[in-house]
């Protein structure tokens, strides 16, 4: 997973040559002050570096193809401190092949009364430059993001960080390798899906390997190996049982699985308890230890979600809430409200964790091989989002609900798994019927990190459909927007 460090997003200012050299170098200065206060903010996600003053379309050309072809930028921020023409900006961004931010902001706060003159409003004219730009990005019909408010007001900062981050989604999208292995669980159909469309639309490389080639690798690994493996988990997580052999298995299992990933360049995986031939366990800690330093996970084959929980631990590196693969496994109806718990088999991140995750050894109950070891706990309470993309024929969709984690209301003591328990907002019932009607799966990345606005961000680069339930949605207006979406994507 690409470290956000390593990063760059590109700050341009937009100008032209008929103001003349003072201007232009009040401009750069304006500029660069800008560019060192943002990248100076502790919640800055990677550096937001100031690349120079465009002043024609030679400029803007160059800038953006240096862009397209330097990774370490993930996108692109532009700002015209004065009237920049936009004519001279088309070339340049027909070529764009990185998300682009338009901050619609001026250097200065407030309109200085005894300063002002004919000078200053030359100056300092972005309310009539930000429009000229504003104009041209709307004519192309460019993928954008538009932030407007003063560069040093919070809500800004919040809003372009969060669209840096998605911006780092965009370019782990680009390159992202997900491994399968075996195919997905059978009559299953969520889970499938076109993946030559997936990787037109997204990037992805979806391909197969089989578990006997996955049952190789694991029987490669040395004792030694193991063991190094399982003093991890002994540091890391509370040892709660007495079957070692089956914690050793799970250690042997994670190497193995690692190796082939490394080996395939691949950032995500599936399985399938219908496809484990060979091997004496499903996969448990070693999914959810994999999961907890980056990797992304699909139960069932799903390898959309696998793919969207890399994406949104790459999107959030840095920030603490944690996030996972989830599923929603059953309701608690209550007359004015109620929950919902989420779950699964085994494989929850231990990321999202209220306190220190038991290893616990358990039938499954399914798949007819021996008890796997799993990390057991209960998810911590916060705000957090449960996002699905799915295939809608055609075209892909992206659902994103926002819930609210709570401590469970109950122990649940006979319940051997890592579980969640949430309220759906705006309740239970019309949270339930927003999701089914919007065509959202049973499998979800649940985050505590992520937020709408930054997975709508991912959405729109990606050119993609973006559903958002929250508190407000009723289930007449989604039908009509789901409607007219659908008449508004067969026109494309």
């Amino acid at each position: 997973m690409p470290k956000m460090e390593e990063n760059e997003v590109w700050f341009v200012a937009g100008s032209q040559l008929l103001y003349g050299p003072k201007v232009l170098e009040a401009v750069a200065v304006h500029s660069q002050e800008m560019a060192s206060y943002i990248n100076s903010n502790h919640n800055v996600p990677c550096k937001f570096v100031y690349k120079g003053v465009i002043k024609s379309n030679e400029e803007v050309t160059a800038i953006v193809k240096q862009a397209n072809y330097d990774d370490r930028c993930v996108g692109i921020v532009t700002w015209c401190h004065t009237f920049s023409p936009s004519k001279m900006w088309i070339n340049g961004l027909n070529l764009l092949q990185k998300p682009y931010c338009h901050l619609a902001t001026q250097y200065h706060v407030e309109i200085p009364n005894e300063e002002i003159d004919m000078d200053f409003m030359n100056l300092n004219q972005a309310a009539h430059g930000d429009r000229e730009h504003g104009f041209i990005g709307a004519r192309m019909r460019l993928h954008r993001k538009v932030i407007a408010g003063h560069w040093k007001d919070e809500n800004v900062l919040k809003e372009l960080f969060e669209w840096i981050r998605a911006a780092l989604g965009y370019k782990v999208s680009q390159n992202l390798s997900v491994v399968r292995f075996g195919d997905n669980m059978r009559e299953v159909a969520v889970t499938e899906g076109d993946k030559v469309e997936a990787q037109i639309k997204l990037g992805w490389q979806v391909n197969t390997w089989p578990v006997g080639e996955l049952v190789n690798e694991i029987n490669k690994v040395t004792d030694e190996e193991v063991q190094a493996k399982v003093k991890e988990y002994r540091e890391e997580y509370q040892l709660n049982t007495d079957d070692l052999h089956a914690v050793h298995y799970q250690a042997r299992v994670e190497i193995a699985m690692e190796r082939i990933l490394q080996r395939e360049h691949a950032d995500a995986y599936t399985n399938t308890f219908q496809d484990l031939w060979g091997m004496e366990e499903l996969p448990g800690i070693a999914s959810q230890h994999l999961m907890s330093r980056g990797y992304g996970y699909g139960a069932e084959g799903d390898w959309r979600t696998a793919a969207m929980v890399h994406i949104i631990k790459a999107m959030t590196q840095g920030l603490t809430g944690g996030s996972s693969f989830m599923e929603d496994y059953t309701y608690h109806f209550e007359k004015e409200d109620g929950y919902s718990l989420g779950a699964h088999m085994l494989e929850v991140c231990p990321s999202i964790a209220a306190a220190k995750p038991r290893i616990e050894v358990h039938p499954l109950g399914i798949g007819g091989k021996e008890s796997p070891a799993r990390l057991v706990f209960e998810g911590h309470p916060g705000k957090a989002i449960v996002a699905s993309l799915i295939d809608m024929g055609g075209r892909l969709r992206l659902i994103v609900q926002d819930v609210e984690c709570i401590k469970p209301i109950m122990d649940m003591p006979n319940l051997p798994v890592a579980r969640v328990m949430w309220k759906v907002l705006p309740n239970l019932r019309d949270g339930i019927r927003h999701w089914i009607t919007a065509g959202g799966a049973h499998h979800t990345v649940l985050s505590y990190d992520a937020t709408a606005e930054m997975l709508e961000n991912w959405a729109e680069m990606m050119d993609i459909e973006f559903i958002h339930l929250t508190a407000n949605t009723t289930v007449e207006e989604l039908k009509k927007e789901l409607r007219v979406n659908d008449l508004l994507w067969k026109l494309r």
